[in-house]
């Protein structure tokens, strides 16, 4: 036979493979190869010098119906698992946008109380300053009055009485 010019597609039929096994073969057995006009590739093969047997395969449409079948019903099954966990999650979205609420509520009572219970404290220690001035004889009180009222005054009231008595006045 002489030696023929043709596509993967022609090569396929002849041979009762796919084009891409056709390709694939060329490729294996280092044939040459060139463009047509059209675009396509071109093989030249001497078909008498060759012998190709192709492998028979089992049909494997039963099998992969049955795989495609399985795998669609755990989709499903899968697609309803979703559903109920999205269900289940926006029901601890809800308690969880509840207890921030609360959160908040109890940050800004707690926040409240505290000022309050600086404000009592500031009150309490003033009215033990007052009561501690009331328990001091009168003398220490008069002292403590115009050391308070007088703050360019020394702190010992002794020393800023002696040269106040020793002014010519």
């Amino acid at each position: 036979m002489p030696v023929e010019m043709l596509t993967y597609a022609d090569l396929g039929e002849r041979l009762k493979i796919s084009p891409e096994a056709a390709r694939a073969l060329v490729k294996r057995h280092r044939w040459p190869r060139s463009r047509s006009n059209d675009g396509k590739t071109l093989v030249q093969v001497d078909l008498s010098e060759f012998s190709h047997s192709p492998i028979s395969r089992q049909p494997q449409t039963q099998g992969g119906h049955q795989v495609v079948t399985a795998l669609k019903q755990k989709i499903e099954t899968l697609q309803t698992e979703l559903a109920e966990m999205k269900v289940i999650a926006s029901g601890h979205r809800a308690d969880f946008e509840r207890e921030c609420e609360r959160t908040n509520k109890l940050l800004a009572e707690l926040l409240k109380v505290s000022t309050e219970s600086v404000g009592a404290r500031e009150r309490a220690a003033l009215l033990e300053g007052k009561l501690s001035m009331l328990t001091q004889p009168w003398r220490r009180r008069l002292v403590d009055a115009f050391t308070l009222a007088l703050p360019q005054v020394a702190s010992n009231p002794r020393e800023s009485a002696a040269p106040i008595a020793q002014s010519p006045n």
